[in-house]
């Protein structure tokens, strides 16, 4: 089979062959009784007529319960100078929208991040569990470009910035 051979693939080394592949940062807010936020880098477009995209959201998220309920989800794509922030947010235990977070209440009662390169305000469509993670589909139903840039990555276990 040309050098493939069949393996147990055990989720460490499921995660190091990932570790290769370059992913967009984003961070997904929701509303509950107090507003919600965690770092993504599954976002991924998943169709364009309607526009609708995907997440995953680990079950044992301390995000996932609100995330869970909300009929709509904020979803804001990172500039390169945003590292600090996509740490916060991948932080557990920590108030992720104290200050030096710069927010505010956007449409659909969703807390929007200030200073992105864009927002996407969308209604959860569906959660589809998968292994110890949920897919979520979301429709944008407002979106706005932001501040101009280059995105984040995450590449190797870490944040990178795009080289052109």
């Amino acid at each position: 089979m040309n050098g493939y051979r069949p393996v147990l693939v055990e989720p460490a080394l499921f995660r190091s062959v990932f570790r290769r592949h370059a992913a967009g940062v984003a961070i997904v807010t929701a509303q509950g009784e107090h507003p919600v936020g965690f770092t993504a880098t599954s976002l991924t477009s998943l169709s364009a007529q309607p526009p609708l995209l995907t997440f995953g959201i680990s079950a044992t998220a301390s995000s996932w319960p609100t995330v869970n309920t909300a009929g709509h989800v904020g979803v804001h794509l990172l500039g390169e100078e945003q590292k600090q922030l996509a740490a916060t947010f991948a932080r557990s235990g920590v108030d992720r929208f104290a200050p030096p977070t710069s927010w505010h209440p956007g449409p659909e009662g969703v807390p929007v991040l200030d200073g992105v390169l864009a927002v996407l305000i969308c209604r959860v469509v569906s959660r589809v569990p998968a292994g110890d993670h949920t897919l979520v589909i979301a429709e944008p139903v407002h979106v706005r470009h932001g501040e101009p840039g280059q995105p984040l990555l995450y590449h190797d276990g870490g944040y990178a910035a795009l080289r052109t």
